[in-house]
C-alpha cells in the first residue's frame, strides 16, 4: 500500500501524533510519502523518521502574546503559493491519501476527486462536543482549512459520538513524577513574563520549554531548548503540567498520571473548547489567563488524572487496510472498550 499523507506543522502536537502513526504504519510494511506545512523546515526537529518528506508554506495561524493575530495571518497568507503547491502533488497515483488538518494535501485530493481521510483531533469537532469561542468563521475553518471525505476525530471522550481516542505513544505504566516538579509549556506566550510570575512560587521546582529566550537556570525555574526527547524527559519528571491547552500533550499527560492546568490560547476556538471540554470532564483546571494566584491555586488543589488509552494508532491503520469495509462505528466501540479512566468523567455519553 502506497499513502500520502499530510501533516499541520505548525504546532508540535500534529507532528506528535504523526510519529506515532509512522511507527504503526512502519510495522505493517506500509510505504508513506509525508507533507509537511505551516513551519519552515529548518524549525522542524527530530523528523528522521519521515525519511525525504516535502515542505510546504501551506497555511498558518499567526499568534502575538498569547492571541491569534488575525492581521499578521492574512499578511502572512499566500494563496498563490498555496495554489501552486497543491498543483504539484498527484494524489490518484496513491492507493490511500490521510491529513491531520494539513491543507496543501487535503486540497490536492479535492481538486482530483480523491477520497481523503482525516486523522486528528480537529476532526471531532464535526460532531456535538463541548466548544467555546464558536463562530461562523471557526466553523468555515474547521470545515474547509483542510477538507476530507472522512474525518476521524480523536478526543479525550467519545460524548457519544463516532469520536476515537488520543492517537498517543503507549504507555506501559503510569509515571506520576513529583507533584512539585512542574513542567511548563507556553510557547505563544512572552517567557520572561511567565519566568517573573513564577519567582514567588519558591516551593516547586519549574522547567520551562521555549525558545525565544536562553536556556539556563532563572531562579526557581530551569529553561531547556526544544528537542522531543529533552521534552519526553521533563514531561516524564514532571508530576504537574502546565500548558495551553492544545490536545497532544494534554493527552499523554492524562497517559502518565499528570496534573494539568490549561491556558487556551485567545481567538482560538479548539483551544477554548479543549479547555471546556477538560474542566467539564474534570480532568484538569482551566486558567483564562496567565495568573500567579491561578497556579499558585493549581499547586495546592490540583489532582492527578490517569486514563488508560489502547494504542489507537495500530488500531487505525488496521481499519484502513480495510477501508471502506468497516464501518467507523465497529472501530470506535473497539477502541473505548479498552479505555480506563481512573476517575470516571464528569459528564457522560448523551
Amino acid at each position: 500500500m502506497k499513502v500520502l499523507y499530510g501533516v499541520q506543522g505548525t504546532g508540535n502536537g500534529h507532528i506528535t501524533r504523526a510519529r506515532v502513526m509512522a511507527d504503526a504504519l512502519s510495522a505493517k510494511g506500509i510505504d508513506v510519502d509525508w507533507v509537511f506545512s505551516g513551519r519552515d523546515r529548518q524549525k522542524m526537529f527530530d523528523m528522521e523518521r519521515f525519511g525525504d518528506f516535502h515542505c510546504f508554506r501551506g497555511l498558518t495561524f499567526q499568534v502575538h502574546n498569547g492571541k491569534v493575530d488575525m492581521r499578521r495571518t492574512m499578511n502572512d497568507a499566500s494563496m498563490s503559493e498555496l495554489w501552486r503547491d497543491i498543483r504539484t502533488l498527484a494524489p490518484e497515483q496513491y492507493d490511500l491519501v490521510l491529513t491531520d488538518f494539513e491543507p496543501v494535501v487535503a486540497w490536492a485530493a479535492r481538486r482530483r476527486g480523491v477520497p481523503c481521510v482525516g486523522i486528528g483531533h480537529q476532526y471531532a469537532f464535526a460532531h456535538d462536543i463541548p466548544k467555546a469561542g464558536h463562530s461562523v468563521v471557526s466553523e468555515a475553518i474547521m470545515r474547509w482549512f483542510a477538507p476530507v471525505t472522512l474525518g476521524l476525530g480523536v478526543h479525550w471522550h467519545h460524548f457519544g459520538k463516532d469520536i476515537l481516542p488520543p492517537i498517543i505513544e503507549p504507555v506501559s505504566q503510569p509515571e506520576p513524577g513529583e507533584l512539585d516538579s512542574v513542567l511548563i509549556y507556553l510557547p505563544f506566550e512572552n517567557s520572561g513574563h511567565i519566568i517573573d510570575l513564577l519567582a514567588p512560587l519558591k516551593r516547586n521546582r519549574f522547567v520551562m520549554h521555549c525558545s525565544d529566550i536562553e536556556p539556563g537556570q532563572y531562579g526557581n525555574v530551569t529553561v531547556r531548548g526544544f528537542s522531543r526527547d529533552g521534552f519526553k524527559v521533563s514531561l516524564h519528571q514532571s508530576g504537574s503540567v502546565v500548558c495551553n491547552a492544545g490536545f497532544e500533550l494534554t493527552s499523554e499527560a492524562l497517559a502518565l498520571g499528570k496534573r494539568i492546568l490549561v491556558k487556551p490560547l485567545h481567538g482560538q476556538m479548539e483551544q477554548s473548547s479543549n479547555a471546556a471540554a477538560l474542566e467539564q470532564l474534570g480532568l484538569g483546571q482551566v486558567m483564562p489567563e496567565l495568573s500567579a494566584s491561578a497556579i499558585a491555586y493549581f499547586l495546592a488543589t490540583g489532582e492527578r488524572q490517569l486514563v488508560n488509552y489502547p494504542n489507537v494508532a495500530e488500531a487505525i491503520v488496521d481499519w484502513l487496510q480495510l477501508y471502506p469495509a468497516r464501518s467507523v462505528n465497529d472501530l470506535v466501540a473497539q477502541l473505548w472498550r479498552d479505555v480506563q479512566f481512573t476517575s470516571p468523567p464528569m459528564i457522560q455519553a448523551a
